[in-house]
């Protein structure tokens, strides 16, 4: 495996590296090439994984939602565009029933009401985006206060204005009253509904072979009703999607990017690092080789008898040098990485902007000076 992603040459050079860091070859190391190869391979995957995270994440707004091919990521890794904010967008009109394009038709039906029924079926098929529950017209009869009595004028009775035949609606010689006294009329009479008959609700649940069962409150015609069936045609209308080509959906959309873990990189190998980055690799390598050889001489932990005498075998704080060895390389390697985030760059940018136009105003003014 080490010959795929180093070259002999190359190899031969950093192992000896690491095996003069541990002290060879004046002690004996206990390590074969073969586990030096498994660190290597290992400490390319982590340095790996923690740039190709990084990569992906600053560019999600970009890998989101396109193509599993080389063609589409590369573009994504490379350019900066407004494919997510397009792609959301869509979304949410298609959500709010706003799209003005895509394959998605809204279309719209209704259902008729009858008289002390609560729930209506809707067709398998159909996803509702809303339902337009029916309520009565505020302008229609605006002259009109159910709660006080007939038909007509200022305190509900009789057919007209205080005198005469002006008309307090819209038809008439002329308006008697005036607009804000309409304002007054709609705002009592919204909040008399309101307060006796309750705003209408609805909820939709899962019904059988794919329908869908709603939910009316108040019943239709029942006993809180108030009559509002009979004055609405007894029809309530609903947007819907049509959501039975589920399958094509679906196949039209199977290689997509949906998850950080589609998105598909290639391997890194040795060469393909530059020298902060193969210092970086070669550092963790050493903590790995730490780690596995404390691992070898804390066997019967660390206790080795020999003839006449025993050894003691200092295991642990090999261990602990390895390990606070990782974290530290981690530490450094994600905070530069912290660094690099673009919205990071772009705070040191303004940053940099700021501060030239700072030192531009304070600047001194070239010679000669001329005062006039």
């Amino acid at each position: 495996m080490s010959s795929t992603i180093i070259s002999p040459a190359e190899r031969d050079k950093l192992y000896t590296q690491v095996l003069n860091v541990l002290g060879a070859p004046v002690r004996g190391i206990e390590l074969a090439e073969e586990q030096l190869d498994t660190f290597l391979e290992l400490s390319l995957s982590e340095y790996e994984q923690y740039v190709e995270d990084w990569l992906i994440e600053s560019q999600w707004s970009s890998l989101n939602g396109l193509d599993l091919d080389t063609q589409s990521l590369s573009r994504a890794f490379t350019t900066k565009s407004l494919d997510y904010e397009t792609r959301w967008t869509y979304a949410y009109s298609k959500i709010v029933g706003l799209q003005a394009g895509g394959d998605w038709v809204l279309k719209k039906d209704f259902i008729t009401l009858t008289a002390n029924t609560q729930t209506y079926v809707i067709p398998a098929g159909r996803e509702i985006n809303e339902m337009m529950w029916f309520e009565r017209a505020s302008l229609s009869d605006s002259i009109v206060d159910p709660f006080l009595g007939g038909f007509g004028g200022l305190g509900g009775v009789g057919f007209g204005g205080v005198g005469g035949f002006a008309q307090v609606g819209a038809s008439g010689s002329y308006f008697m009253l005036p607009a804000y006294d309409l304002l007054l009329r709609m705002g009592d009479r919204n909040l008399k509904n309101r307060l006796i008959g309750g705003d209408m609700t609805y909820r939709i649940t899962a019904g059988p072979e794919g329908t869908k069962i709603v939910h009316l409150l108040n019943v239709p015609g029942g006993k809180y009703d108030f009559g509002s069936i009979q004055m609405n045609n007894a029809q309530v209308w609903y947007w819907y999607y049509e959501t039975t080509d589920r399958d094509t959906c679906l196949a039209e959309n199977k290689d997509v990017v949906k998850l950080p873990s589609d998105v598909q990189t290639e391997q890194l190998i040795w060469s393909d690092l530059n020298r902060p980055s193969q210092n970086w690799v070669r550092k963790y390598l050493i903590a790995y080789a730490k780690e596995g050889l404390a691992r070898i001489w804390g066997k019967f932990s660390g206790d080795l008898q020999v003839p006449d005498s025993s050894v003691k075998l200092d295991y642990n704080t090999l261990l602990t040098e390895a390990k606070d060895e990782k974290q530290k390389l981690i530490e450094e390697l994600m905070q530069r990485l912290e660094r690099l985030r673009p919205d990071k760059m772009l705070e040191r940018k303004a940053g940099e902007a700021e501060n030239l136009n700072k030192s531009l105003k304070f600047r001194a003014m070239p010679a000669p000076i001329q005062v006039v």
